[in-house]
């Protein structure tokens, strides 16, 4: 099998010849062709130059068009710092909708925008599908509801503003998500297989707050995307526990699990045709383990997880990550096997 037939396998409940090795590589990726990140995030070809290296040194079942969270807020119109070697943020000091009232009059920014940023990914898909189309799993990437009220609101706002003005999140929600889905619409068109949908932000509200505002809007947004015919991905980077019954009722295809989430939790509260992507430590065991510390916690995920598994680290992996410790993470996944009753 190769990488394209060993993901879809697995998100269809089919046998594969081993496990699927996902893992998420930006940082990491850019370093293995020497490009400085700063030119990585904002070149579609140097991104598709070094996420096609990566996957070809450490045999990685997909490629990845994930980069920054960044680029929505961007062709909204937000300030965003540009750094020469680090991802770029989003002025949280300054943010975009320090006026609440500057919502009504925003629209939809287009994806297809040449000179965008966001018009940039849709160039990496489109690159990605001409190049290793049906070889290898090809991943877009939005940002989820929550994240991207954070980056246009700013963080400390929108907290507050779940308590002082309900009303107004849920239409920044609203809006976010049509934002999302017209540039989940246009990487779609242009060859993806599955969209990652990055929600960070949602791992800093409680349970009760992701269910009443959270939950409904990704929801949608998943909805949406796979009307459109395309497979779902949820990334939330931090602890989500308290929301993991929410989430198992959300139907993505993939989810991935942050270190400090315990897998064995995840498989009790979501169905267990559920497929799990994670949750190797990635700083603990990834970057500053052994071969053989790696091994033994990818043996114990697989455990946790069941067969509906896919080998990937909590998060992103670490830019100085030795090459033998990925390598061992893909030992792991090509000397284990799905076995589907």
């Amino acid at each position: 099998m190769n990488g394209y037939e060993r993901i879809r396998a697995t998100l269809e409940g089919q046998p594969t010849d081993c496990l699927a090795f996902m893992p998420i590589t930006m940082m990491y990726a850019a370093d293995q062709t020497g490009v400085p990140y700063g030119q990585y995030v904002t070149d579609y070809r140097l991104l598709v130059e070094a996420q096609l290296e990566t996957a070809q040194k450490f045999d990685i079942d997909h490629v990845s068009c994930i980069s920054d969270p960044a680029r929505e807020t961007a062709d909204c119109g937000g300030t965003i710092h540009y750094f020469d070697d680090q991802p770029p943020a989003v002025d949280e000091s300054n943010a975009f909708l320090t006026d609440k009232k500057l919502l009504q009059t925003l629209s939809i920014p287009d994806p297809l925008r040449e000179g965008s940023r966001m018009n940039d990914r849709v160039q990496a898909v489109r690159l990605f599908a001409e190049k290793v189309k049906g070889k290898r799993f090809i991943e877009g990437w939005v940002e989820g509801p929550c994240a991207e009220a954070a980056d246009l609101r700013g963080i400390n706002n929108l907290m507050t503003d779940f308590m002082d003005d309900p009303q107004f999140v849920q239409e920044l929600f609203e809006f976010n998500v049509r934002i999302a889905t017209a540039f989940a619409q246009a990487q779609i068109d242009a060859g993806c297989d599955i969209i990652g949908i990055g929600d960070a932000a949602a791992s800093l509200v409680g349970p009760r707050l992701y269910k009443n505002f959270v939950f409904p809007f990704e929801k949608l947004l998943i909805e949406n995307i796979h009307a459109a015919g395309c497979r779902v991905r949820l990334h939330i980077c931090g602890n989500i526990s308290r929301s993991l019954a929410d989430i198992g009722q959300l139907g993505c295809d993939l989810v991935d699990l942050d270190s400090m989430v315990s897998i064995e939790k995840a498989r009790q509260e979501f169905n267990e045709n559920q497929v799990l992507d994670g949750n190797l430590d990635p700083v603990k065991v990834l970057r500053n383990g052994t071969p053989e510390q790696i091994q033994a916690a990818l043996t114990e995920c697989f455990r946790q997880a069941g067969m509906n598994y896919i080998v990937g680290a909590g998060c992103e992996v670490p830019r100085d990550t030795p090459h033998e410790n990925l390598q061992a993470m893909l030992n792991f996944a090509r000397e284990n096997k799905r076995t589907i009753n």
